[in-house]
C-alpha cells in the first residue's frame, strides 16, 4: 500500500506555511511516493540526493521545497542546472509561480563572456550547464552564496556532447562549494546508486508513476502488451501509426508519434491530415485556424506554411529545424488538448513537458553521423520516449507502443525494450576533444597549478570514480602539452599557469583549437573579405557544418566558385578523396548560408536554398556570432586592430542578419532586419534622420505601425538622455 504525505505535514520538515498554501492553490494536497521518500531521506535537511524516477513523478517539486527552505532559513541561493535552453525556460516559468512567496527567480542561458553580476539579487537561478560553467570561469562572486545545486537530467552524463561539461561542472562545484547540497534528478537509470556514491548522496530509485504505463508492441492490427494481454484495433489505413492514432482519438486521447528523422516526422503528419478533422469540434477548428494564421504571420517559408496547414487539420510535426515560436505553438496547442497528434523527432522527449495518452515509436533505429551507420537506440532512450505517455489529471493510464517491422520482431522488442533493463550511465570524459576546454579552464581559473593538482582534480570526476584515473590522466597530460605548445599555458619551475591569451580563451568559452584556428589563419593575412572571415569562423571546431548530399554537391561548388579567391586557405582538390570534397563543400555551404543571412536574403529563401529550417538558421547563426565575438576579443588582445574592427562589425551583423549600413538602425529594440531596411530605403539612414522625422511621415511607410513608431521614439529619447 502506497502512503502519501499530506502537504500539511511539510511543516514538520520546516517548509514555510506560505509555500504550503501556494501548493494548495496549485491543487497539490498530498505528495507522491518518490517525493515523500526523498523528504524522509533528508532532501529538506541538506542531504545530497539522487532521485531517479519516471517522468511526471514530481522530482522538480522536491528540489524546489529544498530551495524554499534553504532560502527561508539561511538566505542562500539555489543554482538550478538544466541541459537545454528550452528546459531552462520551462523550469523558470514553473518556479516563477512561487514568486508570491517572496522568492526571486532569474534565468540566464546566454552570453558566455559575463559573470552576470545582476544575478546577485536573485534567490533561484535557472541556467544551462554551459552557462553555469562559464560563470565559474568568470569567478562570479555571487556563486559563494549558493547553498543548493540542482542537477536536472543527470543521466546526460552519458552524452558525448553534453556529458563532459556536466561532469566537470559538478566536480568543480563540489570542490569550490563543499558545503552546498546537491540534488540530482533523472528518469530511471541503470546505475543510479553509482552516481549517488560519486556525489556522496542518498539514492532514491522508483518506477512509481502518477499515471500507470502500459507498454506493448503493435503488428498487423494487434497490440501485444507486456502483461500478455492482446488487443485488436480496427485497420482503417495502410499506415500502422494512423490506425493507432485513430484508436486513441476514439477514446478521447491524444497521440505522440516519435520517428527518427525530420522528413519522416513530416511524412507521418501528412498521413493524418485527412483523418484527424473528423475528431475536431467546431470550436477546436476555429482555434486551430487562428493559431495557424498567427504562425504564417511569422514566416511564409515552405516549412512554416506546411506546418500551418497541418495545424488546421489538428496534426503537426515537431523537430529542431522549426523556429522557437513554431515549436512552442505546437507544444502549447497540444498541452491545451486542441491539437490531437504530434509527429516528432526524439528532441521533443528531451525534458519538455508534453504528455499524451498514447506514445507511438515507429522505429528503434537512428543514423549515427560519427560512425556513418544505422544503430539501435539505447533502452534508456526508448524509456524516455515511452515516459511521455499518460497525462496526469486527464488519463487513468498511458500507453507506449512500438510498431514492429515484422511478426518475427514482436517477441524480441518485448524482451529487449519493453521488459529490458536500462543501461548504465558512463562518463564520456575519455577523449581529448571533450576535455580540451575544461583542462584549460582549470588552469585559467587557478583551480589547479601543476600536473599533480590537475590529477587530483580529475580523480574526483565520475570517470575516475567508475573506471579509474589512469586513462583520463593520460589524456589530460596530452592536452596539457598541446595547450602549452599553442601558447595558452606556460610552465615555470614545475608550476603551470595560463597565459593572458589562455585566460581569455577560457573566459570566451571557446575550444582552444578553435581559438588557435582563428589566430593562426588571421595572423597569415593582413586583411580578409567578409566571406573570408566567415569561412575562417566555419573552419573552427566549434562551428557545425551543413551536410552536402551527392545531388547538391555540384550546385554548392558552383555557387561558391566566385568566392574561391577570398578563402584564406588553399584548396588542393588533387589530393582530396570524395569524403574530403563533401566535407569542404559542407564548409562552403555553411559559409554561403551565413553570407546570405548577413546580406539580408529572406529567411524563406535561405530555407529553400540550403534545405534547412528556421531553427537551424538560428542555431548556426548563434554559434557563428559567438565565434566571431570571440575572434574580435582575441584580435583586440593581440593588437590586431584591423581584424578586430572587421570582426566587431561582423558579429553585430550576424546577430541581426543585416548589411553594414543597417547597424545603426538595428539598435532600436524590436525593429528587426525587415523594418530597419524599410526605414533605410525610405531615406531614414541614421538615428539622427529618424530623430528629425515627423511621426506622420514615418507612419506612411508600409509595414511601420504605431507600435514600431513608439519603439523608435522611446529609444531615441533614451539615447538623447544618455548624450
Amino acid at each position: 500500500m502506497v502512503i502519501l504525505m499530506k502537504v500539511e505535514e511539510l511543516k514538520i520538515y520546516g517548509v514555510p506555511e506560505k509555500i504550503i498554501e501556494i501548493l494548495k492553490l496549485n491543487q497539490i494536497t498530498e505528495l507522491y511516493p518518490p517525493q515523500t521518500e526523498a523528504i524522509k531521506e533528508g532532501a529538506l535537511d541538506g542531504k545530497n540526493i539522487v532521485l531517479a524516477s519516471p517522468t511526471a513523478s514530481g522530482k522538480t517539486l522536491v528540489a524546489l521545497l529544498a530551495a524554499f527552505k534553504l532560502f527561508n532559513e539561511k538566505g542562500l541561493k539555489t543554482l538550478y542546472l538544466t541541459p537545454l535552453r528550452a528546459i531552462a525556460s520551462e523550469k523558470y516559468e514553473e518556479i516563477k509561480t512561487y514568486e508570491s512567496y517572496g522568492i526571486r527567480v532569474a534565468i540566464s542561458t546566454g552570453d558566455y563572456d559575463s559573470s552576470d553580476p545582476w544575478l546577485k539579487d536573485y534567490d533561484i537561478i535557472v541556467t544551462t550547464n554551459e552557462k553555469a560553467d562559464s560563470l565559474l570561469r568568470h569567478h562570479a562572486p555571487w556563486l559563494r552564496d549558493v547553498g543548493l545545486v540542482v542537477a536536472d537530467e543527470i543521466h546526460l552524463l552519458d552524452s558525448i556532447e553534453r556529458g563532459p561539461t556536466l561532469e566537470f561542472l559538478l566536480t568543480r562545484l563540489r570542490t569550490e562549494l563543499p558545503e552546498a547540497q546537491i540534488i540530482a534528478l533523472s528518469a530511471t537509470i541503470g546505475n543510479a546508486k553509482e552516481i549517488a556514491e560519486w556525489l556522496n548522496a542518498k539514492c532514491i530509485e522508483t518506477d512509481w508513476r502518477p499515471v500507470p504505463l502500459k507498454e506493448g508492441v503493435y503488428y498487423d492490427g494487434i497490440i501485444y502488451y507486456n502483461d500478455g494481454y492482446e488487443r485488436r484495433i480496427p485497420i482503417i489505413h495502410e499506415n500502422s501509426a494512423v490506425n493507432l492514432s485513430v484508436d486513441t482519438l476514439k477514446q478521447g486521447g491524444q497521440t505522440l508519434i516519435f520517428t527518427n528523422t525530420r522528413q519522416s516526422a513530416v511524412r507521418y503528419a501528412h498521413r493524418h491530415e485527412d483523418i484527424i478533422p473528423k475528431f475536431l469540434t467546431n470550436e477546436e477548428k476555429i482555434l486551430l485556424n487562428d493559431a495557424a494564421e498567427n504562425l504564417i504571420k511569422t514566416s511564409e517559408d515552405k516549412i512554416t506554411l506546411d506546418l500551418a496547414n497541418l495545424i488546421k487539420h489538428g496534426v503537426a510535426f515537431h523537430h529542431a529545424g522549426l523556429s522557437h515560436y513554431a515549436r512552442s505553438l505546437v507544444e502549447k496547442l497540444f498541452r491545451n488538448r486542441i491539437l490531437k497528434v504530434i509527429c516528432a523527432t526524439p528532441t521533443l522527449a528531451a525534458g519538455v513537458n508534453v504528455p499524451a495518452r498514447r506514445v507511438i515509436i515507429t522505429e528503434l533505429y537512428r543514423f549515427n553521423v560519427r560512425e556513418g551507420i544505422s544503430e539501435e537506440i539505447p533502452i534508456m532512450e526508448y524509456k524516455q520516449l515511452a515516459g511521455r505517455a499518460g497525462r496526469p489529471k486527464y488519463d487513468d493510464y498511458g500507453e507506449a507502443i512500438i510498431i514492429a517491422p515484422g511478426r518475427s520482431y514482436i517477441e524480441r522488442l518485448l524482451d529487449e525494450y519493453v521488459n529490458g533493463s536500462i543501461e548504465d550511465i558512463n562518463s564520456k570524459l575519455g577523449n581529448e576533444s571533450t576535455m580540451r576546454s575544461h583542462v584549460l579552464s582549470l588552469f585559467a581559473t587557478d583551480v589547479v597549478s601543476d600536473t599533480k593538482s590537475m590529477h587530483e582534480f580529475i580523480s574526483k570526476t565520475f570517470y575516475a570514480y567508475t573506471i579509474g584515473s589512469k586513462h583520463v590522466q593520460s589524456v589530460a597530460n596530452k592536452i596539457l602539452r598541446h595547450l602549452i605548445s599553442l601558447g595558452f599555458l606556460e610552465e615555470h619551475e614545475g608550476r603551470i599557469s595560463a597565459t593572458s591569451l589562455g585566460r581569455r580563451v577560457a573566459e570566451l568559452y571557446i575550444d582552444p583549437n578553435s581559438a588557435h584556428t582563428l589566430i593562426s589563419v588571421l595572423n597569415k593575412h593582413e586583411q580578409l573579405t567578409t566571406f573570408g572571415y566567415l569561412y575562417t569562423i566555419v573552419l573552427t571546431d566549434d562551428m557545425p557544418k551543413l551536410s552536402v548530399n551527392k545531388r547538391e554537391l555540384k550546385v554548392i561548388m558552383n555557387k561558391a566558385e566566385p568566392y574561391f579567391d577570398e578563402i584564406p586557405i588553399k584548396l588542393n582538390y588533387d589530393i582530396y578523396d570524395e569524403d574530403d570534397v563533401r566535407f569542404i563543400a559542407g564548409e562552403l555551404k555553411t559559409t554561403l548560408m551565413l553570407n546570405d543571412w548577413i546580406n539580408e536574403v529572406k529567411e524563406e529563401d535561405i530555407i529553400d536554398t540550403y534545405n534547412v529550417g528556421s531553427g537551424d538558421i538560428y542555431n548556426y547563426v548563434q554559434t557563428a556570432h559567438w565565434i566571431a565575438y570571440a575572434g574580435y576579443e582575441l584580435m583586440k588582445l593581440l593588437n590586431k586592430i584591423d581584424h578586430a574592427r572587421e570582426l566587431n562589425k561582423l558579429y553585430k551583423r550576424l546577430a541581426d542578419g543585416v548589411k553594414e549600413e543597417l547597424l545603426e538602425l538595428i539598435k532600436i529594440p524590436g525593429i528587426g532586419r525587415v523594418r530597419a531596411r524599410l526605414l533605410y530605403n525610405y531615406g531614414y539612414t541614421s538615428l539622427e534622420k529618424l530623430a528629425r522625422a515627423k511621426d506622420a511621415d514615418i507612419l506612411k511607410i508600409p509595414g511601420i505601425g504605431q507600435e514600431t513608431l513608439n519603439s523608435i521614439r522611446n529609444f531615441l529619447k533614451k539615447e538623447d538622455q544618455l548624450n
